[in-house]
């Protein structure tokens, strides 16, 4: 049982709070946020403190982490709360739902994964990554670090997901594509070809939009 610090005082840190005590084997401990964003000391009964000195209160040689956050700023956001509690000498855990179907997959830290995602085989996910409920993860494929998939996502076999992309409610991704690093794929859309970097879609079949993906989200 590891004893657990979650970053966060919103829906993410208190939904994140509620599944480590549910169904998990972690403790939690403390919450944290960056100091301009606390609004007292305890939040679920538990202490509050500031980031920028939760190491000198929370040791980690004794503690770990939990950064579930949202994808705001295409998951630059949780990337940045990441590597600075890496920097601090936190460890980090990852919570997967034990309603949640894998198949032995390769899993890195800090992923925040939730009921009813079916990974198939031989499908590796990496850091920092949020699956949220009821996502078909399709197998042979390659989620990498700082991606944020919603609900019901449907990504077929053989896809590569690079860093930084955010999957909207019901989007759906052919099988054998490549979806390139900080692509937003919007609510309901359908991807039937590769993206390009940093690139927004919508719609069936999806469109290219001029904005760029980090001045919508």
């Amino acid at each position: 049982m590891a004893k657990v610090i979650i970053f966060g005082v919103m829906d993410t840190a208190e939904l994140a709070h509620f599944y480590l005590t549910h169904d998990s084997e972690h403790d939690v401990v403390a919450f944290t946020v960056s100091r301009e964003y606390m609004t007292g000391t305890e939040f679920w009964g538990l202490p509050l403190v500031a980031f920028e000195d939760v190491e000198t209160l929370f040791s980690p040689q004794e503690y770990k982490f939990f950064a579930p956050m949202t994808g705001r700023n295409m998951n630059r956001n949780r990337e940045r709360i990441y590597l600075e509690a890496k920097a601090k000498g936190y460890e980090f855990i990852s919570y997967i739902s034990s309603k949640a179907t894998l198949f032995g997959n390769q899993i890195g830290e800090n992923c925040f994964i939730l009921e009813d995602n079916t990974i198939q085989p031989f499908t590796t996910i990496g850091n920092n990554v949020v699956l949220w409920s009821g996502n078909h993860i399709g197998h042979h494929g390659q989620i990498k670090d700082h991606v944020f998939f919603t609900s019901h996502v449907v990504m077929s076999g053989h896809c590569v997901i690079e860093p930084y992309c955010f999957f909207g409610v019901n989007s759906t991704i052919r099988d054998f594509l490549h979806i390139a690093t900080g692509t937003l794929v919007g609510m309901a859309s359908a991807i039937y070809k590769d993206t390009d970097e940093w690139g927004l879609y919508l719609g069936n079949p999806a469109k290219k939009l001029p904005k760029p993906s980090y001045e919508a989200y």
